[in-house]
């Protein structure tokens, strides 16, 4: 008995997943002798500097990691810290994701990193399948809730210069690097700013779009795009960065862009973890996100304290959100994405305004996200009537700055829309302030006390809203 209990032990041993060790054999000769090296990936939530993910340096020059038993298939880069300081190849252009999958025996993975981004000849990588109309608004946007400062790009519709009186939707994404240049990314871009000119150009998308992208910061993604702590990797200044977005970013967009104000012309946007902060944003401010594009959602990371946001928050039953994600990217990923559509229709939201596409051959990567993006842009910005109402109209595209208001603010209306119904409300519902406005009329809200108030516009059958914040 005793032998076949070894045995038993034995073969657990031989079959269970086992440790496995990555290890640099060869990196550039200008890496600094003091720079720590990183392994990030689908493990860490592609954390560029985590420090439970350092490489160990070895006394002949080489580094190695031992990642503790698992199963599956991961993806991962090298950096030194930062996704500025990535690996690149000879040329110094992007290195595809590098990936493994777990066998059943002890194994030591060996790599070379020929480049540095930051170190190989200033980088000469070339954003050449950049849109001349994608800028980097700023490279250090003042983020003054968290006490830092972004980079954040602007694409602007094909139109855009030349239309001078037409006023767009703007779409709000998160992982700015991702979103339009490959040189900038961290594991491929998700060519939001081709596939739109694309789209307009073909008459797909006669309206266009503004879209704001939002650099994440390497070290702080967790923490700022989740509202709650987790105990292994970090979060809790999601609530704080969504009022950066809502409370700061919004309102100079809308104050120095053409912008379309109201909450049915506002949408938020992003995967993995940005997925994730992308609902909370609807959820925490349902008066000024009216469209979700919520691309294979990191649920998981917080799921408890989510579920039950959700359940104490319900979401504006008009609010339309589009889940998409890969049937094999994670165990939880399609039950936790089902579960969300589920207890979003439980709260309120009509069947016809939450899209649910699990796909079987969708991974965790941005070929995915970039080839699922034209779909799901489409499926939101579909014109429609707002589908929960009692009595169903359409939205009113009209515009609202600047926001936040002190004394006064200006209403554009769209043609041949001439006036409008305003009404201003506090948040039991109460009429504060309501009258006829014309277009190009300024309101003057300077009996308001400090605060954040709904106001809704109505002309004929065309409706729209959004928040008002008063300083």
């Amino acid at each position: 008995m005793k032998h076949f209990f070894t045995f038993l032990l034995l073969l657990v041993a031989a079959t269970a997943p086992a440790q496995v060790t990555f290890k640099l054999t060869g990196v550039p000769a200008n890496t600094p002798a003091s720079a720590t090296l990183y392994m990030a990936g689908s493990f860490n939530n592609w954390n560029p500097g985590s420090a439970v993910h350092a490489l160990t340096k070895n006394a002949d020059g080489t580094y190695q990691l031992t990642l503790p038993a698992q199963s599956g298939t991961i993806e991962y880069k090298f950096t030194r810290g930062a996704w500025a300081s990535v690996e690149t190849n000879a040329t110094n252009g992007s290195v595809p994701n590098r990936s493994y999958t777990f066998g059943t025996g002890p194994a030591t993975v060996t790599h070379t990193v020929l480049n540095w981004e930051d170190l190989a000849g200033g980088g000469s990588c070339q954003s050449s399948a950049l849109q001349p109309n994608v800028r980097v608004m700023t490279t250090a946007f003042a983020m003054p809730q968290l006490g830092r400062a972004r980079r954040v790009w602007v694409y602007l519709p094909n139109d855009y210069a030349t239309n001078s009186t037409k006023r767009y939707p703007v779409l709000y994404v998160q992982d700015g690097q991702n979103v339009f240049d490959n040189c900038t990314s961290f594991s491929g871009e998700w060519g939001i700013d081709e596939t739109l000119s694309q789209l307009q150009q073909s008459g797909q998308d006669p309206t266009g779009s503004i879209v704001v992208a939002i650099d994440n910061d390497g070290a702080q993604r967790l923490n700022e795009y989740s509202p709650w702590n987790n105990p292994a990797y970090g979060g809790g200044q999601g609530d704080v960065y969504v009022d950066f977005l809502t409370q700061t970013l919004k309102p100079y967009i809308d104050t120095n862009y053409r912008t379309l104000s109201g909450r049915e012309y506002t949408s938020i946007a992003g995967s993995s973890m940005g997925a994730l902060i992308s609902v909370y944003a609807s959820l925490k401010y349902p008066a000024v996100y009216g469209k979700v594009g919520v691309f294979s959602p990191a649920f998981w990371f917080a799921e408890q304290p989510l579920f039950q946001y959700v359940q104490q928050n319900p979401a504006n039953p008009d609010t339309r959100f589009y889940f998409v994600s890969g049937t094999q990217e994670s165990q939880t990923m399609v039950p936790l994405m089902q579960r969300m559509r589920d207890a979003l229709q439980s709260g309120g939201v009509p069947a016809a305004n939450l899209s649910f596409n699990p796909r079987a051959d969708g991974q965790h990567a941005e070929w995915f996200w970039k080839r699922e993006f034209g779909a799901a842009y489409q499926w939101l910005m579909a014109p429609g009537s707002v589908t929960a109402a009692k009595s169903p109209q359409a939205a009113l595209a009209f515009s609202a700055y600047p926001m936040p208001a002190k004394e006064a603010l200006t209403v554009q209306l769209p043609e041949p829309v001439k006036e409008a119904r305003l009404e201003v409300l506090d948040s039991t519902g109460r009429v504060l302030l309501k009258g006829k406005v014309r277009s190009g009329q300024t309101v003057d809200v300077s009996r308001l006390a400090k605060g954040t108030y709904f106001m809704r516009l109505t002309a004929g059958k065309q409706s729209g809203s959004q928040a008002l914040i008063k300083e």
